[in-house]
Order: C-alpha cells, then sequence, then structure tokens
C-alpha cells in the first residue's frame, strides 16, 4: 500500500518509518526545507510517560486568574478575533473536572508508557542516538501545598502500575545533587525513575534518515494546498509540486491539521498553544541537571541534553504567533537560574518559540476520519516527543488492519462526536 504522511516533524517522522517498517510504500511532505525544523525542533527534551497529564484539570480556571497578575506565569493567554480560540477553551474547561481529568490522565499515560517502551525497542535495534538519558523526571514542588496537589496523579501512576518515588528535600537532592546549593527553595517532589531525555531535532532528524534507506521518500519544501475526493475517499493530494495519488493519507501537521482538514468538512479540535525554550551551553558540571527537572511553580521543564541545557515550558494562547518576547525568555532564565545557578551560560542561550498541537482533553487525536483513507495522528501538545513512537505504532497497526497492541478507540476523532 502507498501512504502519504503530510508533515515531518516527530509524529510525521516516525509515522512514516513504522509504516515502512510494516511493508508499506511511504511519502513524506512538508513545507519545510527539512524534518523537525518547526515544533519538534527545540522543544524540552522529556520522554515523560508518567507525567503525561492535560492541561486541563480541577482548579485550573482558578489558576489562570492567579496566573493573569504574576510576573511568570505558566499560562498566557492573549486574546485574538479567531472563534477557534474561543471554541477550544470552552471545550478545555468543560475537560476541567476531577472526573474528565482521570479519564484524560488514564489515557494519555497508557499511550505514553507504550511509546516509550517503544522507543527503547527501537534504539536497541537501530543504535539510534541523540543525546539520550535514562535517568527519570524530578517533578519538584516548592510548597506543601503543591506536593499534597500531587495525591491525584499518584492514584493514576499507582492504578496504571507506573513507577515512582515521593521525595523529601534530601531525596531530590539524592535524584538532583545539584539542587543541594537551593536546599531552602523546595519542599519535595515526585521522582519518576522510567521517564527519560533526549534531544527531539536531533532524533527526528537520525530516524529520517533510517527511514529514507528503507525506501521512504521526504519532499521537502513542498506545500499541501488541497485534497481531491473521490466518494468516501482521498483521490489525491494537491501540493506545490503538483498532484500526490496514495491509497492512504495521514495527517500529521500539527497545529496545522485543522486548516488543512477543514475543506473536507472535518472539524479537528486541535488549538496551537505556544510553548518557548532557551537552549545554553553547559558552564559547570556540578551546577548542572543531569536529567529533567520540572519546576512545577513555573511548568518550566529544565532538562539535561549532552553538553547543554534545554529549558522549555509555558503555555501561551495566542493564535499562530510565533514571536519572541523577551518577557517569556525571563520566566525561563528565572525558572533555572533560580534552581541551577551557574550551571548554563544564560547570556548565550538561544531562544525558541513553538506551537504546540493541544486538544481540549490532552489527549491526541489518532485514528480514522469519516473518509475511509483519510487518517489522523496530531493533537500531542507538550507530549509529541513523548508520545510519537507509539502513537506512530498505533496507527501503522491501525492502517495495515491489525489490532493495537494497547486499546486505542479512545483516541480516535470519534470520541469528540460522542
Amino acid at each position: 500500500m502507498k501512504v502519504a504522511v503530510l508533515g515531518s516533524g516527530v509524529v510525521g517522522v516516525t509515522t512514516a518509518y513504522y509504516l515502512a517498517a510494516a511493508g508499506h510504500e511511504v511519502e513524506v511532505i512538508d513545507r519545510q526545507p527539512g524534518p523537525g525544523l518547526e515544533t519538534s525542533f527545540a522543544n524540552a527534551g522529556e520522554i515523560s510517560p508518567g507525567y503525561a497529564s492535560p492541561w486541563a484539570a480541577p482548579g485550573i480556571p482558578q489558576k489562570a486568574v492567579k496566573w493573569l497578575f504574576m510576573r511568570h506565569a505558566p499560562l498566557i493567554l492573549r486574546p485574538t478575533l479567531d472563534p477557534d480560540m474561543y471554541r477550544w477553551l470552552a471545550a478545555m474547561l468543560a475537560n476541567c473536572t476531577a472526573g474528565r481529568y482521570a479519564v484524560n490522565k488514564g489515557r494519555m499515560v497508557r499511550l505514553a508508557e507504550y511509546s516509550r517502551d517503544r522507543l527503547i525497542a527501537l534504539r536497541q535495534r537501530t543504535a539510534i542516538r541523540y543525546d539520550e538519558r535514562s535517568m527519570g523526571t524530578l517533578q519538584l514542588f516548592r510548597s506543601d501545598k503543591q506536593l499534597a496537589a500531587a495525591d491525584k496523579d499518584i492514584a493514576v501512576l499507582r492504578a496504571d502500575g507506573v513507577p515512582f518515588e515521593v521525595l523529601d528535600a534530601d531525596g531530590c537532592i539524592r535524584a538532583e545533587p545539584a539542587l543541594a546549593a537551593v536546599r531552602g527553595k523546595f519542599v519535595g517532589g515526585l521522582r519518576l525513575p522510567n521517564d527519560e531525555t533526549g534531544d527531539c531535532f536531533k532524533f527526528t532528524n537520525a530516524l529520517a534518515a533510517l527511514a529514507a534507506e528503507t525506501g521512504v521518500v521526504f519532499r521537502h519544501g513542498v506545500r499541501v494546498d488541497g485534497f481531491e475526493r473521490d466518494g468516501d475517499r482521498i483521490a489525491a493530494v494537491r501540493t506545490s509540486a503538483g498532484t500526490v495519488t496514495a491509497d492512504a493519507v495521514v495527517a500529521a501537521m500539527g497545529s496545522y491539521t485543522p486548516r488543512a482538514l477543514g475543506a473536507l468538512g472535518i472539524r479537528v479540535p486541535v488549538y496551537p498553544v505556544k510553548g518557548y525554550s532557551i537552549t545554553a551551553q553547559i558552564l559547570d558540571e556540578s551546577r548542572a541537571p543531569v536529567s529533567t527537572v520540572m519546576d512545577e511553580t513555573f511548568k518550566v521543564a529544565i532538562t539535561r541534553l549532552g553538553d547543554r541545557i534545554r529549558v522549555g515550558g509555558m503555555a501561551e494562547i495566542s493564535g499562530f504567533s510565533t514571536d519572541l518576547p523577551t518577557r517569556r525568555r525571563g520566566t525561563l532564565e528565572h525558572s533555572v537560574g533560580d534552581l541551577f545557578p551557574g550551571g548554563g551560560d544564560l547570556a548565550g542561550a538561544s531562544f525558541w518559540s513553538g506551537l504546540r498541537p493541544m486538544t481540549p482533553d490532552g489527549t491526541p487525536v489518532i485514528g480514522a476520519t469519516k473518509y475511509r483513507n483519510l487518517w489522523l495522528n496530531t493533537g500531542h501538545g507538550t507530549l509529541g516527543w513523548t508520545m510519537a513512537c507509539g502513537s506512530a505504532a498505533v496507527l501503522a497497526d491501525l492502517i495495515g488492519g491489525r489490532r493495537p497492541e494497547i486499546p486505542a478507540d479512545d483516541l480516535a476523532l470519534s470520541r469528540y462526536a460522542a
């Protein structure tokens, strides 16, 4: 079967790789000049199944009001005239209940855990390298209130059999020795020992090279302009370089998926939630993290990537803007400078922003559409790197007519119709 994959971020490239491994002829189309040049380029670097949580959670509406007045707010709303923004916000707020949170987190952890296992198997099979480390994630709590609020997450982790450790301040320092220098700034943490870290951009490009060796064709610098329909199937994809025909089409275009599919009458509830990162060279190993530390107060992840520190976070709802306000950089520098002072060259750090494709319930959309040969693999939000391999494996099974190794019915677009 010939499959056209639209998008060459980490989700599109992993999808192409798994489809090719299943014996399909695969062609990848992307407007960028190479793989992983948008949201996958400089994300936080976490592969964190245990930390897979929806942003829509109990208490978020109240916290959002407080965050409006914080200098270093983890959530920023910059209103536009786009009606899709307000539809998405309303749907997200509807998911901010204890019941919905438990359901959403449960399926996110299920997919993320499966994805981590698939990544490990891929690494063992191919010896792919991407500044990877397997030293866990530490969610750091600066207050007793934050520590107590972790109970709801711990309940889901325990129910799903995900290993975790609740640590006091001394335990956090044993996991991340550099924190000894700032011991009074936190009260404890939740450590997820099976989480990993790695450079998503390096991984995406290395996997694209492996996929190309197996016959996957990458057509970069090519824009998707529309589709030709034949009843209940997609007959062809119209591109800036001509018409592409395929037996199946996968839309893995991140935040731009809804725009691409709107003319087909498919409403994909994905909206861009902007994130920021800085990447700094390590100046002092003894003052740098050894893995990932999630600063719960600012929702900022501080990750070791080889000889660099990647600091990523914040959720800004501002449409498709990719500007780089100095104030956002200040939040990232404040978090890492407060917890790991002197560890990295913050003055010389590069600054980046990317548009995370977020669903209202946090779970990606993976599976069929009303067109029998059009499939979706999008909406991973902040967890595209964490969920990429698992999402690709699930979709490759579905396209090939096989039952996925994990339950996948509740990942499909049809869950929104219900």
